[in-house]
């Protein structure tokens, strides 16, 4: 069996940063029994395939999945690499966050700059993610249309960052390469059945079944919750062994459903961090990997939390024939969920690090620390007598120590997850721990983790200003009956 990650939940604890900050053990034993309910609850739920389905649960089976499909990822990869040099990958949220993170933490640093990096790889370029001409506009104005592909996540086809980006790009695809050749160069991830991008890629399939190849979206698996899915393809390209993937996520699967708390990870940070929320004001949660390549998993941990863990009602579970149906109970207002932020070390302990130390104690810290890069510099005798000699991850792992310290005499809890190395093992073992574990919090905060219905207001209103039919009659007169207030004395020019 390959190591694991592992966890150092000290900092935690009253015995390290006092009773008033920290968990005395009187506090975790009290909570103990929840925690096993709420563990239990999610081990229910989940043994049946269509109660997962319903309810946004199925990615917790993520790490078994058909040996066929694998093989056609792969052999769709292998067919891009060959094909193309260049990859716009275009989608949001997960369909986004999910691969940067990927990529970042699992492509050599500079993947997209040196070919020697690369090894045949095709460089990829990240849009659909915003609403900003500039960037796609200098990609297509400087790529050459021959040596691009497409590829496209989006469940519904609908999502406005998305969707322009798409029309955008595969008009330009089109305009070079013509009616009969472009949809070749086009693979699109979406919603099995329905959809807008679904309704395309059939009738593109239906003229040419070489045109538009693609992947499914898995029901039941929500964005942020999906790079196991959806970023299948994307892991393949930049030659991610996808059995290494598998394995990280099956084996982390059998630590985080342990029945002991103290030996359940996942069960251990939830529990933790409801205690330290709901009982000590702890709202406020920094993640901040000391490595530059989990910079972007740090990003995508800020979308995990934050829609899965930040709702206004409480839940309410409806028994439906046996299964569950899990939705808003919107007599009973919440406003659940601590704020995510995303850093790194050693870079944020100049900055956001300030706050950490002196501000306001309202927040957890979980830092997470790499043993070995892989590669490794030693400082040279011209940097002076103290750090000469020295090797840069040597001074990593001491950072990570003071750091550790510096937040302790501060009294500020914080736990360190400690990555042997950062291999698509360990990485994939990460995410699916902080997906877990984000399971096990929603149980403790009693909201629905895996809808986000918060963000569909931004959605209304611009469909509602460009005219967009099919709204619902009382989301129009929610809009024209609260318009937003411009008054001009509070218009500085």
């Amino acid at each position: 069996m390959k190591k694991s990650i592992s966890f150092d939940f000290n900092n935690m604890f009253s015995f390290s940063v006092g009773e008033k900050h920290g968990i005395t053990e009187d506090e975790l034993r009290k909570w103990t029994p929840v925690a096993e309910e709420a563990q239990e609850k999610i081990k229910d739920v989940i043994k049946n395939r269509e109660n997962r389905i319903k309810i946004g649960l199925e990615w917790i089976e993520l790490g078994e999945q058909d040996r066929l499909l694998i093989e056609k990822i792969q052999k769709t990869a292998d067919h891009i690499c060959k094909n193309f040099k260049n990859v716009i990958s275009l989608g949001i949220g997960g369909s986004y966050l999910g691969l940067k993170a990927a990529q970042d933490a699992l492509a050599s640093p500079y993947y997209n700059e040196f070919s020697s990096l690369r090894k045949g790889k095709p460089k990829i370029y990240f849009e659909g993610n915003n609403l900003d001409p500039t960037t796609i506009g200098a990609l297509l104005k400087n790529l050459d249309a021959r040596e691009t592909c497409i590829t496209v996540i989006s469940k519904s086809g609908e999502t406005t960052e998305t969707k322009v980006a798409f029309d955008i790009a595969r008009n330009w695809l089109k305009s070079h390469m013509g009616e009969e050749k472009y949809g070749k160069q086009i693979v699109a991830i979406t919603d099995p059945s329905s959809g807008a991008l679904r309704k395309l890629v059939n009738s593109m399939q239906e003229k040419d079944r070489e045109s538009f190849i693609d992947f499914s979206v898995f029901p039941g698996v929500g964005g942020r919750y999906s790079e196991f899915n959806i970023g299948l393809l994307h892991l393949a390209l930049i030659g991610v062994n996808l059995d290494e993937i598998f394995a990280g996520i099956r084996d982390m699967k059998d630590i985080c459903f342990r029945n002991d708390v103290l030996k359940n990870p996942a069960l251990l940070y939830a529990t933790l961090q409801s205690i330290l929320y709901l009982e000590k004001g702890k709202s406020i949660s920094i993640m901040m990997p000391f490595s530059e390549g989990l910079k972007s998993t740090a990003e995508w941990y800020v979308q995990l939390l934050a829609e899965s863990l930040g709702k206004e009602y409480r839940r309410k579970i409806i028994k439906d024939n046996g299964l569950e149906v899990w939705t808003d109970d919107t007599g009973a207002k919440v406003n659940r969920g601590r704020t995510p932020i995303p850093c790194r070390g050693t870079n944020d302990l100049h900055s956001i690090q300030q706050n950490n130390i002196g501000g306001e104690n309202n927040k957890t810290l979980t830092l997470v620390e790499v043993q070995n890069f892989g590669t490794d510099i030693e400082i040279p005798h011209l940097s002076g007598e103290l750090l000469s000699g020295r090797k840069l991850s040597e001074l990593m792992s001491l950072a990570v120590r003071a750091t550790e310290w510096a937040l302790m005499r501060a009294e500020k809890p914080n736990m360190t997850i400690v990555m042997p190395e950062v291999s698509p093992y360990t990485w994939a073992q990460l995410l699916y721990f902080f997906e877990i574990a984000t399971t096990y919090e929603g149980e403790f905060l009693d909201v629905y983790a895996f809808h986000q219905p918060g963000v569909e207001g931004y959605k209304n209103y611009m469909y509602k200003c460009l005219g967009k039919d099919g709204l619902k009659k009382e989301i129009v007169e929610e809009i024209d009956n609260n318009p937003l207030k411009k008054l001009d004395e509070y218009i500085i020019q």
